[in-house]
């Protein structure tokens, strides 16, 4: 099955990538939420996990619709998103919570910079599938609930907020070697022959643009950068 003529081959990348992502996120909020600590923890986290699941099937459908086979267009991020979770596993809980707000958010911000410079329909439904509001309100109160019980885990947690950015940048340049037709979505053109082609320098660019929603994100978990 192959994406339909009208379809531009770097959207069926985005939404393969933003698919495979989407369902990482399923799995790793289910088991958060069996190593909650309270019940209500438990249950609000399996209501995100459920929520995360949803956008796949939204992300899933739209590239049916485009003709597209789901598995073969997440296939090539399998590797990069995959090795991206195992060289930031969490060590705690906490840390899970602020993994995924942070350093999913991080990577969401960049997903939507990229989906802008694509056609009015992927940059909303990406916009549609990356709200992180009750994700965000949910993880906010419960980081600042744990500082407020031991003060000594602010400075931990800004130490791996920074790592996860860093991290996030690292997962971006290797996607942005690894599918170039996704790359050329961040040429001003739209994509000439070469203008945005593996141009990590333009990926850099991009990430510092996404620099006050990574702000607020640690000011509402009470962090600083």
């Amino acid at each position: 099955m192959n994406p339909g003529p009208s379809v531009d081959p770097a959207v069926t990348d985005l939404l393969g990538l933003l698919a495979y992502a989407e369902l990482g996120s399923f799995f790793r909020l289910t088991d958060d939420a069996a190593l909650a600590p309270t019940l209500r923890d438990k249950g609000r986290l399996a209501s995100l996990a459920a929520e995360e699941q949803r956008r796949y099937e939204l992300l899933r459908e739209r590239l049916v619709e485009y003709g597209a086979d789901p598995e073969e267009a997440m296939e090539p991020f399998v590797e990069p998103l995959d090795s991206w979770h195992a060289r930031t596993e969490p060590q705690s809980w906490v840390e899970s919570l602020v993994k995924t707000y942070v350093g999913d958010g991080i990577a969401g911000d960049f997903y939507r910079k990229v989906a802008e410079l694509a056609d009015p329909g992927t940059g909303s439904l990406v916009e549609t599938v990356l709200a992180e509001e009750s994700r965000g309100a949910f993880i906010s109160e419960t980081v600042r609930a744990a500082l407020e019980e031991d003060p000594a885990l602010a400075g931990r947690l800004s130490l791996w907020a920074r790592r996860l950015v860093g991290e996030a940048l690292s997962q971006a340049q290797q996607v942005a070697v690894a599918r170039p037709r996704l790359a050329a979505l961040l040429a001003e053109d739209g994509g000439g022959d070469d203008a945005g082609i593996g141009d990590l320098a333009a990926v850099t660019r991009m990430f510092g643009s996404i620099a006050d929603r990574h702000a607020a994100r640690l000011k509402a978990m009470g962090l600083s950068d």
